[in-house]
């Protein structure tokens, strides 16, 4: 009967902590989407329709890269920097800088 006690204990233990783990998972995922929401709400507030749909799509290729923007126009915002909307023409340059520049291969036949 110890046996059974000591089982049933590791089991409550183990059941305490995924239910500890899935709080916590929770949690995260709810900050994570009232960040993004936020974000989401400055971005409308900060950039073009135009410079919004440019983003967007590139969202679909390269998501890396428009997370890297947005941060920061999000710095850029927060320290005083820009205070006007941007523009496409403005995000197009800024993508420029931000984008790695391609290496064109050259294959040599002989």
């Amino acid at each position: 009967m110890p046996e059974d006690q000591e089982l049933d204990a590791l089991r409550q233990r183990k059941i305490q902590e995924l239910q500890a783990r899935a709080q916590q998972e929770a949690m995260a995922n709810e900050r994570k989407q009232q960040v993004d929401a936020q974000k989401t709400l400055l971005m409308r507030q900060l950039l073009s329709p135009e410079a919004r749909e440019r983003l967007a799509n590139l969202r679909m290729t390269r998501p890396d890269i428009v997370e890297n923007v947005e941060n920061q126009l999000i710095m850029l915002v927060q320290s005083g920097r820009v205070t006007q909307q941007i523009d496409d023409y403005t995000l197009r340059q800024i993508l420029r800088k931000v984008m790695p520049t391609k290496r064109e291969i050259k294959i040599e036949r002989r």
